[in-house]
């Protein structure tokens, strides 16, 4: 693979042929951090060969709506003759109130059919869709960008399956992974202390922002394992509450580092209202704080047991970002069954063995009793090997 092709992804073909239909539609481009949204979008610009014009708010102080509709200007400036030209906003829930200007001015730009067409580029999903929801209702459409998988690691980088599980999915840090201090540092400050200062501290109201780093740090210590809020909160030993820490809880995973997924109970409510299973949207944030080397890591046996099953999950998880499936878990007293996969009408249990999986087994077979499942997947061991399921697509599982 070429270098020009880095970020040539799937969203890549995605972003092109939206942009291109005759019905316009503002393209929402989402996704965390260092995971290669702006490079797309600069291919796609390149393949399109329109005037564009593309500019960002990712700056230390805030921009205002003014800003915004100097920009709009811009792009418009290049619609000479009633040619189609592009105009791309990177950072955008950074301008405060942001769909309130963008929707006046699209609406503007479609009543006197200026044929301009608007990329929207953002770092925090959650931000991003309270303010689709408020202003935009019909006038967008979402391309979630995830963390970059096994798959395009292998071919781009050439990495083996353990390579991939320690070092996580950040093409960006890759070249560093040869001097583990320099990759971890670089995690650590231009990843997550970013995210978590400038992407949610500086664009949230964070009441407690020490509780919710530590809440972070928890999380990541326990990916992959089921944790009460209140075994949260005594592991923090902070004053705050659930309600504090699940509300922290839907922020870390908003700007993809940290979810806790629900359980599965085939009952809405109940999903929401089960203890989390957390689980970390790229491996790199476990590694990076572990004092473990990547040598040292695969010879402890019951943490990278923990590091595949947390790779498994991840993998998961950024599927069911991007809406490709939806992702629980399931317990019932002692019986627990890994991952619970809703993929269209069919349900799938997904089980990564690492050790003895006795309990797994029986947590399978008391769960089949309970609900109707399509296709039971073991992960590892003397189940489908681990590199070829990190390849795997949704589709694939259903055969």
């Amino acid at each position: 693979m070429s270098k020009n092709s880095l970020f040539e992804r799937n969203v890549n073909q995605k972003i092109l042929k939206r942009i291109l239909e005759p019905r316009r539609f503002i393209q929402v481009i989402i996704g965390p951090r260092q995971v290669g949204k702006t490079t797309a979008v600069n291919q796609v610009l390149q393949k399109l060969n329109l005037p564009h014009h593309y500019a960002s708010a990712d700056k230390p102080t805030l921009e205002s709506q003014s800003w915004i509709e100097q920009q709009w200007q811009i792009g418009r400036a290049k619609t000479k003759d009633g040619n189609d030209a592009v105009l791309v906003i990177d950072e955008i829930q950074k301008v405060t109130n942001w769909s309130s200007i963008v929707k006046a001015l699209w609406d503007e730009d479609t009543r006197n059919q200026i044929p301009l067409r608007v990329i929207l580029l953002g770092s925090s999903p959650l931000l991003m869709q309270s303010g689709l929801s408020e202003s935009l209702a019909g006038r967008f459409e979402i391309v979630p960008v995830a963390h970059w998988d096994y798959n395009e690691c292998h071919q781009y980088f050439g990495w083996d399956v353990d390579t991939y599980i320690y070092f996580g999915g950040y093409p960006g840090a890759a070249s560093l992974i040869h001097d583990e201090k320099r990759w971890a540092n670089y995690i650590q400050d231009s990843l997550i202390e970013t995210t978590i200062s400038r992407d949610i501290l500086l664009m949230t109201r964070v009441n407690k922002p020490a509780l919710l780093r530590r809440l972070f740090y928890l999380g990541c210590e326990y990916s992959g394992q089921i944790l009460s809020y209140q075994k949260m909160l005594g592991q923090l030993q902070d004053a705050g509450n659930t309600t504090t820490l699940a509300h922290y809880l839907e922020l870390l995973s908003g700007a993809g580092l940290l979810a806790g997924l629900s359980k599965f109970s085939g009952k809405a409510v109940r999903k929401r209202g089960s203890s989390p299973k957390l689980q970390v949207y790229n491996t790199a944030l476990m590694s990076a704080q572990n004092r473990l080397s990547f040598s040292e890591a695969k010879d402890t046996f019951d943490y990278w047991g923990r590091l595949v099953g947390s790779a498994i999950g991840a993998y998961l998880l950024n599927l069911a970002f991007a809406k490709e499936i939806e992702l629980y878990y399931w317990r019932d007293g002692n019986y627990e069954v890994d991952f619970v996969v809703s993929l269209g009408q069919k349900l799938l249990t997904i089980e990564v063995k690492s050790n003895n999986s006795r309990k797994s087994i029986s947590g399978l077979s008391v769960f089949s009793k309970a609900f109707d499942v399509h296709r039971k997947i073991l992960v590892g061991a003397d189940g489908i090997p681990v590199a070829d399921f990190l390849k795997s697509k949704p589709h694939d599982w259903l055969l």
